[in-house]
């Protein structure tokens, strides 16, 4: 069960206690580097991922960048976005020493909140099918795989 703090923190029990979920900033960007590194997710800064980049992707009322946060640390990120059809979710990334503790699956039903919240009725996100672990969680929480979908993408600029 899930509640909110005064501060309009989501609050999410997990195995070792209670964590808060909240929208980072554009002050928290190191941190959110940091767990993206510390996770092992590919992190372009020269392009897509810059502060400047990252800072107006935050001020777009269509993003939202939630951290999991225990104690002041940072344990988990994950990005909810939307082209107004369709909501994703993105760049989930939990620290490898949090993993397994329902992290992931808090920041998801964090991202799936805010993004219905929107009125978004499909979400969405994109999976590297040798990303065992990420396949596993998402179909855990009800995410239909569809092998009959081919991505593909033009990349403008090699750094994004």
């Amino acid at each position: 069960m899930k509640g909110r703090t005064g501060a309009g923190r989501l609050v999410y029990p997990y195995a070792r206690g209670a964590m808060q979920i909240r929208e980072l900033t554009i002050d928290d960007y190191d941190r959110l580097i940091g767990v993206w590194k510390e996770a092992g997710l590919p992190y372009r800064p020269s392009g897509r991922d810059r502060r400047d980049r990252v800072a107006q992707e935050m001020a777009d009322s269509r993003s939202a960048f939630l951290a999991a946060e225990e104690d002041g640390s940072i344990l988990g990120v994950v990005i909810a976005t939307h082209d107004g059809r369709k909501g994703w979710v993105n760049r989930l990334a939990v620290v490898p020493h949090a993993r397994r503790l329902g992290i992931a699956a808090s920041l998801v039903a964090a991202a799936e909140e805010r993004l219905a919240a929107q009125g978004l009725r499909i979400i969405a996100c994109l999976i590297e099918t040798e990303n065992d672990a990420s396949l596993s969680l998402f179909a855990t929480l009800g995410y239909t795989r569809w092998d009959d979908i081919v991505y593909h993408a033009k990349r403008l600029d090699p750094d994004v």
